[in-house]
């Protein structure tokens, strides 16, 4: 019996249903593929491309972990995730404070570690959505055991916006905040950038208001109180 070449033939896809594939891939399949390839290199961040893409100022100036001054790097952690240490990627107990703290489940803030936002900031778009976090969960976890603390961290600073014209990055931070290199700063100064972290393109540590002042010593105080205890895990 012969087999002939159009019993073998495959059907062919229709342009609609390979472009619904295609976007299934890059928003799904891709991340989990490139997560651990990031333990090396120098990254940018999804919001960093689409700016370059349309000629928009993007200042960033990569910087390891080790050069990121103590003071900074507590503070962010303290600031912006205290479990960063103890959970794997998502911190369930901070999702349910926030979903306790909220009048309904579309009031819900907050709950994002640093890891979710290392995977939003790499992979996925800034505006918020249920199908945004739907993605970035997953991809946390597996971000998390796919890549060390320490690098997951470094990968945070470094991609993070940090001011409100195109400075990513916590060197281009400091640079703009304080003319300063992100490892000669100061508690004070690295609590308030810190406290930028939420919004940079509303609250500024180069000219803070009571608010960003008021918020920033509250980190100095949690990040005092919690000396390396916060930071364990980026000594291994």
């Amino acid at each position: 019996m012969t087999v002939t070449g159009d019993i073998l033939r495959l059907p062919r896809v229709p342009r609609p249903l390979r472009a619904v594939l295609f976007a299934v891939f890059v928003l799904v399949i891709a991340p989990y593929l490139l997560a651990p390839f990031y333990a090396f290199g120098q990254p940018v961040s999804t919001v960093m491309l689409w700016r370059r893409m349309n000629d928009e100022r993007v200042v960033r100036s990569w910087v390891s972990l080790a050069y990121v001054d103590p003071d900074l790097v507590r503070s962010v952690v303290v600031a912006e995730d205290g479990r960063f240490c103890e959970h794997h990627g998502i911190d369930f107990n901070q999702i349910q404070d926030a979903i306790q703290d909220a009048d309904s489940l579309g009031d819900v803030r907050g709950g994002s570690t640093i890891t979710q936002q290392v995977a939003k900031n790499l992979f996925l778009w800034q505006s918020r959505s249920w199908l945004r976090k739907a993605l970035e969960a997953p991809l946390a976890l597996w971000i998390d055991l796919a890549l060390s603390k320490r690098r997951i961290l470094e990968l945070y600073l470094n991609v993070a916006e940090w001011g409100p014209n195109g400075e990513f990055g916590v060197e281009a931070g400091a640079e703009r905040a304080f003319h300063r290199n992100a490892h000669r700063l100061g508690p004070t100064q690295a609590a308030l950038l810190a406290a930028m972290l939420p919004n940079p393109h509303d609250r500024d540590a180069r000219r803070p208001g009571p608010g960003l002042r008021r918020l920033a010593r509250l980190y100095v105080v949690r990040a005092a109180r919690s000396g390396r205890a916060a930071t364990a895990c980026l000594r291994h």
